[in-house]
């Protein structure tokens, strides 16, 4: 199925209120999806979810530090079982097999084990669904940052957030569609790469927001020095810029870019209105931002993210991602020098404020309908970087996804005895990618675009829904 422009910009350049509603209905029956105001029915099946929010651990979380327990790694500790030569993409030669240094324990019903390093979402395991022999193809972190977000390791293709927006379009008109919350210390790796829109139409990449700035999104105000461009002035001056770029953009109807850049002008508009009520975490309780850690240095910064990914995702945002921890050798995943000092620092960032978001998103309905995703670039090697760290490994790693259409306390695949390769159920980004559109009532097979005279989709041409994790 080729889609040209997304149902919504169907339905807006369709017309009248009327025609736009029989368009609608026209489309939902020809994409066999149920018609729905609010795209709830999905493009081609009834949609378990109507949003989502990522959290993307950057720099490659230890599986078998975390979430995946190994006790053939206290067995073997000190062993030499690894490859004689450096595998590629690693950094170092494969050192010693290396037990875990954190001590896991069985958690819930499902008697889940989790690590000391995850006591809070330890509280919750029997809500969350595991995907437990997540693979990619490459031990690099910028290919495989691009594979996790785009399907691709190479640039230039659109990421999962803007297929979603290109697919389903917004659920509010005053906010963004896609929202990114990078970590406040920096971008990951790939910079703005991770949230393009490809070669989808632009007003699909991701719109960054630096939830600690007194102005998160820059220019949606004029600066205070200048106190003329202000009110009545103010949507005298954007009423003539959007004339002077409708009547620019008339005869260059391809141009993408100029389309963005007006709809960004409307939407920047409305959010004048809407956005400093949304951005105000002040709003909240004391109980809740003592629930996020906002009251605690280590955890302030992640909780606020997330907290303020749940106030823009009920006020009609369709995908947030938050991202823990920036590129570079220090303060994220990438624990090369030492896994027993570096991993607990950056875990306990985004343990609680993960928990709290999550029990806050049940407690509000939200979880009804909402996807939430735990997921990472690559995992970590069972052996010894140096004496106490461990390398990039794309063998094995670990996703878990929780809420609408996912099945509590499910699990698929499994890794090897030392947490290196997948045993069974071994499961790429394609697979995880169907898996969520499938949630959102699309058909990942069917959703393309058409460029270079290829269809292009998110999936390429691979993909299946994990249906072993679905409700």
């Amino acid at each position: 199925m080729n889609l040209p422009i997304s149902r919504r910009e169907l339905l807006t350049r369709s017309g009248g209120s009327f025609g736009a509603a029989a368009l609608a209905c026209w489309l939902g029956q020809a994409s066999n999806a149920a018609p729905s105001a609010d795209l709830n029915g999905g493009l081609h099946h009834r949609a378990k979810a109507k949003r989502v929010i990522q959290l993307f651990m950057n720099g490659g979380a230890s599986p078998m530090d975390t979430f995946d327990y190994k006790p053939e790694l206290v067995r073997l500790h000190g062993q030499k079982l690894g490859p004689k030569e450096k595998p590629e993409g690693f950094t170092a030669a494969a050192g010693a097999v290396m037990k875990s240094p954190f001590e896991f324990k069985q958690y819930g019903e499902t008697g889940r084990w989790v690590s000391s390093v995850f006591p809070h979402q330890a509280e919750i395991v029997d809500e969350l669904a595991f995907l437990m022999a997540m693979t990619t193809k490459t031990n690099v972190h910028g290919p495989a940052s691009y594979m996790m977000n785009t399907g691709f390791m190479l640039p230039g293709f659109p990421c999962l957030g803007a297929w979603i927006s290109y697919a389903l379009g917004n659920l509010a008109d005053n906010l963004p569609t896609f929202v990114v919350l990078p970590d406040t210390r920096g971008l990951p790796y790939n910079q703005k790469g991770n949230f393009s829109c490809g070669f989808l139409p632009a007003k699909h990449q991701g719109t960054l927001v630096n939830a600690t700035s007194k102005t998160p999104i820059p220019n949606l105000f004029a600066d205070p020095q200048y106190a003329f461009a202000s009110g009545k002035a103010d949507k005298d001056t954007f009423a003539l810029l959007q004339q002077l770029n409708r009547k620019h953009a008339e005869p260059r109807p391809d141009d993408s870019r100029l389309e963005a850049r007006i709809a960004a002008g409307e939407l920047a508009a409305k959010m004048q209105l809407s956005a400093p009520e949304a951005f105000d975490l002040s709003r909240e309780t004391k109980e809740t931002h003592a629930a996020y850690g906002l009251d605690q240095k280590v955890t302030e910064d992640f909780g606020r993210r997330v907290l303020l990914a749940r106030r823009l995702l009920e006020r009609g945002t369709r995908f947030v991602q938050v991202w823990s921890g920036p590129q570079g050798a220090v303060n994220n995943w990438d624990n090369h020098g030492n896994i027993k000092t570096e991993l607990p620092a950056i875990a306990s960032s985004a343990d609680q404020p993960i928990a709290a978001l999550f029990r806050d998103l049940k407690a509000r309905g939200l979880l009804e309908d909402t996807l939430v995703i735990w997921t990472t670039e690559f995992g970590r090697t069972p052996f010894a970087q140096g004496s106490e760290g461990r390398d990039h490994n794309r063998g094995t790693f670990v996703t878990w996804l929780a809420g609408a259409g996912v099945k509590a306390g499910a699990t698929h695949g499994k890794s090897d005895d030392l947490g290196y390769q997948t045993a069974e159920g071994k499961t790429y980004c394609y697979d995880l990618h169907a898996t969520i559109l499938h949630l959102l009532g699309i058909d990942h097979t069917r959703l393309t675009f058409r460029t270079a005279g290829i269809d292009r989709r998110l999936t390429d041409v691979h993909g299946h829904v994990v249906h072993d994790i679905l409700a």
